[in-house]
């Protein structure tokens, strides 16, 4: 018997919860933290770097063309 009133309490708790969340909203919910913010701007930065040194490699034997 304390099984079933454990789960049902457990089950009243969740449900409970799930609702003042529904109707509330969630506070943190979309929220952009400062860590994600960083590994965007560093994959930014990464990826201009690769553009950078590929284009520099393609000019170099682009200008070794016309000799």
């Amino acid at each position: 018997m304390h099984y079933l009133a454990a789960v049902l309490h457990t089950l009243g708790v969740t449900v409970s919860d799930h609702a003042s969340k529904r109707i509330k909203g969630d506070p943190e919910r979309g929220s952009v933290t400062l860590e994600q913010i960083l590994w965007g701007v560093a994959l930014a930065a990464l990826a201009a770097a690769v553009v950078a040194v590929i284009r520099t490699f393609v000019m170099g034997r682009a200008g070794q063309l016309g000799t």
